[in-house]
């Protein structure tokens, strides 16, 4: 044999003759044999609870993507509105040509009443219907998906067998007048992009597959399944059950990924209480994965890949509310004794924090003036973070009490309007501060001298490694990606 020729023996005769040799050439694509084409079946689940504002735009989304679904299940669960009277007019099916090509696709829409498990009660209901199909692709009832955003997962997902899962990149809608439903709009689509610039650039790992548009492997959900001797994927024993079936994904050996390209549009929470619920849920379910586990015999993994972001969050967040409240409370302690001396060394934090504000603005697919004033102004970045830190005071206090509540009823009630706790934070933080100011009083000038000696140094360490961190997040490279 050389170079590229291969030599084949053949046996002419059964007898012990000399063989004759015959010699072929062969190019490097005749050695590969070309599987036989197949088109993967994709089945789409949506849970709709209330949805009654949003069905009809995410079933349109639907059905304008250039490669429809196989089949649509539109599961009502709990809600009170006519979310199944607007699905039900879209019920039947659907023929389209897309690039010369006849595709077809069917609605049903099923009504399950009162759902003990809620959510996951529907989406489990709808893998039943889906579980003969190659992927299941979950769409919240207030999702809508770009045209594109389908046959982008798909592909994705069918070139590499050992993907469980891939999310779409999310952002949120902000079309709105109102001043304050803006304002929290264009924070959540802040924290969103900052969220998906995370995973995109840690090798586009991702560490929930979140249920507003997230393609899964049918096989991986059957995996779990038989691994954690579950009767279903989703299971209740987690806040965020898409946080949970994440993990036991990447535990069987699958990777869990955020798209480099798909893209859909989710409905945001345009007021504090409804925010509040949602995001001191998200805040309580991923606390309880990274801690040994509360509820049934799902234990905590603080040490899991998947986690790691959450670790870094979470201690982020923390450091956050040491430096602002430190900041406040030793600048009133200066003024209150004529001390304070103005450096302008401290104006350099929060100029790196604008611009990198202003980075994670600019690398928003389709960000508009609001995206960018957000960011620039720095006030309602600002307003917005000390909104962030009392949904991740209200997270630990509910999780450190050691009482069960239902996030998910909270949540539900929160958007109805009802309720008051998200005005907790406020009024611990107001009690506080009475309270420290009534002890400043009491205290000598030496030993408020002294206060401010010790504090003022510890401070500034600390915020100069923070703006340290900053500039490494600021400076590094994106490679293109938008979030």
């Amino acid at each position: 044999m050389t170079g590229s020729d291969i030599t084949v023996y053949a046996q002419t005769e059964p007898s012990h003759e000399e063989a004759s040799a015959e010699v072929f050439d062969f190019a490097a694509g005749d050695l590969v044999m070309d599987r036989e084409a197949r088109r993967a079946s994709v089945v789409c689940i949506i849970p709709a609870y209330n949805e009654a504002d949003s069905i009809e735009s995410v079933l349109e989304g639907l059905l304008a993507q250039t490669r429809l679904p196989d089949a649509v299940h539109v599961v009502i669960n709990n809600s009170s509105d006519n979310s199944f009277e607007l699905a039900r007019a879209y019920a039947g099916e659907y023929s389209v040509e897309r690039g010369g090509v006849i595709q077809s696709t069917a609605i049903y829409v099923h009504d399950m009443g009162k759902v003990a498990d809620k959510k996951v009660g529907a989406l489990n209901y709808g893998f039943r219907l889906a579980e003969d199909a190659d992927f299941l692709l979950g769409v919240d009832g207030d999702t809508v998906m770009s045209p594109d955003a389908l046959e982008l997962l798909e592909a994705e997902i069918s070139s590499d067998p050992r993907i469980g899962g891939i999310s779409a990149i999310y952002t949120v809608d902000n079309h709105t007048r109102h001043p304050v439903a803006s304002l929290l709009l264009t924070g959540q689509r802040a924290q969103f992009a900052a969220f998906n610039l995370q995973n995109l650039l840690r090798g586009r790992n991702m560490a929930v597959l979140g249920g507003q548009a997230s393609i899964f492997r049918i096989s991986a959900l059957r995996e779990v399944m038989a691994q954690y001797h579950q009767d279903t994927p989703w299971v209740s024993d987690s806040e965020v059950e898409d946080s949970l079936l994440s993990l036991q994904i990447k535990n069987l050996g699958y990777s869990t990924k955020i798209s480099a390209t798909a893209r859909a549009v989710v409905g945001g929470m345009d007021n504090l209480r409804a925010l509040d619920g949602q995001q001191v849920k998200w805040n309580y379910g991923a606390i309880d994965l990274m801690w040994p586990g509360q509820r049934g015999d799902t234990s905590g993994q603080p040490f899991h890949p998947n986690l790691r972001l959450r670790w870094l969050e979470n201690a982020g967040m923390l450091i956050n509310v040491f430096t602002r409240v430190s900041f406040l409370l030793l600048l009133a302690g200066s003024l209150s004794i004529s001390a304070f001396v103005f450096s302008p060394l401290w104006l350099i934090p929060p100029v790196v924090a604008m611009a990198l504000n202003v980075r994670i603005a600019m690398s928003i697919q389709g960000r508009t003036w609001r995206d960018v004033l957000f960011a620039a102004s720095m006030v309602p970045a600002e307003i917005y973070m000390w909104v962030r830190i009392g949904h991740f005071f209200r997270a630990w206090t509910k999780f450190l009490s050691k009482v069960r509540t239902d996030n998910w009823a909270a949540q539900a009630r929160a958007e109805r309007g009802a309720g008051w706790a998200h005005l907790s934070p406020l009024i611990v933080a107001l009690t506080g501060v009475g309270a420290l100011v009534y002890g400043w009083t009491t205290l000598p000038i030496v030993a408020q001298a002294s206060i401010l000696w010790v504090g003022w140094p510890m401070l500034a360490v600390l915020t100069a490694l923070q703006t340290l961190f900053m500039l490494r997040q600021l400076t590094r490279r994106q490679y293109g990606y938008r979030a």
